[in-house]
C-alpha cells in the first residue's frame, strides 16, 4: 500500500481513491462519482450556483479527483473533506472569474489617463522647481516637517513622535512654512 493512504477500514473511499491512483480504476471511480456526485451539486447550489452550474461544475471537480487521485493523502484529510475543498476551491475560482467579468469598460477609472500637453508638462516641471526652490528657502526645521508631512505622509502625530517635539509645535511650525511657501510662490516667476 502506498505511503499516506490508509486502509480501507478507515475510511472506505480511500480505497476507491488509491485504486484510481494506483491503477486506474473505473470501477472504483464509478463508485465514488456515484457517491458524491449529487452531495458535491447539493453543496454547490448552496453556495448559489444555479442547477445545471452545480451539475456542471461537480462533474469537473470528479474529473480533477481522477486526474490528481495520486496527490491525495490520507494523514492530512479524509476523502469527503478533500473533495469538497476541491469543490470549494473551484466554485470560488468562478466567483473570481465571474466578478472580474463585471467589470464596466468605460468605468473612467479603468481609463488612462488624458496625455498632458507639452505646454502642460512644461508648466509642472517649471512648477516643480519653483517648489523645491521655496523648500529650500525655508529654515532647516520647517524644511524637514514639510518633508515628514508631504514626501514621507506622516500624520501630524506621527511626525512629534518621530521627533519628540509637541504636537502644538509640529502644527504651529507647519503653519508658518505654508505660510512661507505660499508668498514664495506667489511672487511672479
Amino acid at each position: 500500500m502506498r505511503d499516506g493512504l490508509l486502509s480501507a477500514g478507515a475510511d472506505p473511499y480511500a480505497a476507491l481513491v488509491l485504486a484510481i491512483a494506483e491503477r486506474g480504476d473505473r470501477a472504483a471511480f464509478r463508485q465514488l462519482f456515484d457517491h458524491y456526485a449529487p452531495r458535491v451539486k447539493g453543496y454547490l447550489v448552496r453556495l448559489g450556483l444555479d442547477g445545471a452550474r452545480s451539475e456542471e461544475l461537480a462533474q469537473e471537480v470528479l474529473v480533477t479527483v481522477w486526474r490528481k487521485a495520486a496527490s491525495f493523502d490520507s494523514r492530512r484529510a479524509s476523502v469527503s473533506t478533500w473533495i469538497f475543498r476541491i469543490a470549494r476551491n473551484r466554485r470560488i475560482d468562478i466567483y473570481r472569474r465571474d466578478r472580474t467579468a463585471d467589470i464596466d469598460g468605460e468605468d473612467p477609472a479603468l481609463k488612462p489617463p488624458e496625455a498632458v500637453s507639452p505646454h502642460e508638462e512644461v508648466n509642472a516641471g517649471q512648477q516643480q522647481r519653483r517648489i523645491a526652490a521655496a523648500l529650500l528657502d525655508l529654515p532647516e526645521e520647517q524644511r524637514d516637517l514639510v518633508r515628514r508631512a508631504f514626501y514621507d505622509d506622516l500624520s501630524h502625530s506621527e511626525i512629534a513622535e518621530a521627533t519628540g517635539l509637541a504636537l502644538g509645535t509640529v502644527k504651529s511650525r507647519l503653519r508658518l512654512a505654508f505660510g512661507k511657501l505660499r508668498a514664495l510662490l506667489e511672487e511672479p516667476a
